[in-house]
C-alpha cells in the first residue's frame, strides 16, 4: 500500500512538474515576417538575375526583371518559379551559376502565395 502511494506521489509530482505557464504566443513563436518585394525579393533578384535580365535582356535572357511588374509577370506567366527551382543545370537560374540557395527560392514562392506584396 504505501508503495501506490509512493508510485502515485512520484507519479502527480512528475506531472505537475513538467507543466509550464507558456501562453499561447509563447508557444507560437516569433511571428512570421511577410516576404514583400521591395524588402527582400528585389534584392534576391538584382544580386543574381539583374546581370542577364536588365533593360534591354542580355544573354539570351527573355525578359527584363527590373521592377516589380516585370518580375510579377515572370512568375504568373513565364515559370520563374520553375525555372530558378530546377536542379537541371541546363534548365536553372542563375544560368551558369549555382543554383539559388533554397532559403531564397522559398521567399520568393512566399511573396508568390502572398499576393506579391510591394
Amino acid at each position: 500500500m504505501n508503495t501506490r502511494k509512493l508510485i502515485l506521489i512520484t507519479t502527480t509530482a512528475l506531472v505537475l512538474l513538467s507543466c509550464s505557464n507558456d501562453s499561447e504566443s509563447d508557444l507560437a513563436g516569433a511571428p512570421v515576417e511577410t516576404i514583400t518585394y521591395n524588402g527582400t525579393v528585389r534584392t534576391i533578384i538584382t544580386e543574381n538575375c539583374i546581370v542577364c535580365h536588365t533593360q534591354p535582356p542580355q544573354n539570351g535572357a527573355p525578359m527584363s526583371l527590373l521592377t516589380y511588374d516585370d518580375l510579377k509577370n515572370a512568375v504568373l506567366n513565364q515559370g520563374l518559379i520553375d525555372r530558378i527551382s530546377s536542379f537541371d543545370p541546363s534548365f536553372s537560374m542563375p544560368f551558369g551559376g549555382p543554383r539559388l540557395p533554397q532559403s531564397k527560392i522559398d521567399q520568393i514562392k512566399a511573396w508568390r502565395d502572398d499576393n506579391f506584396p510591394e
